[in-house]
């Protein structure tokens, strides 16, 4: 294994890290800027208001993207694995 090959395989890694972890985060700042913006216009400073639709958006968005972060490690874990054959 050469210096391509671990560059390589942590390059996969970054992409699928982002692939699995980027909706629920995205989601969440989206919703975290949206109620911001509604808690700026209406001047309601509640603090639960902020955290409880990120926690409950969060978590949908997690459920619904599941299966596409699996086959993602899946695959992620397929590659490595034919890598470590390969030695």
């Amino acid at each position: 294994m050469n210096e391509g090959d671990v560059v390589e395989v942590l390059r996969s890694g970054f992409i699928t890290t982002m692939m699995v972890a980027g909706p629920p985060l995205l989601a969440a700042l989206l919703t975290g800027v949206t109620v911001s913006v509604v808690q700026t216009l209406t001047q309601i400073q509640e603090v639960t208001l902020s955290y409880v639709p990120k926690i409950v958006v969060t978590l949908v968005v997690t459920m619904l993207s599941l299966p596409f972060g699996f086959a993602a490690l899946r695959s992620y874990t397929e590659e490595i694995a034919q890598l470590i054959v390969g030695l």
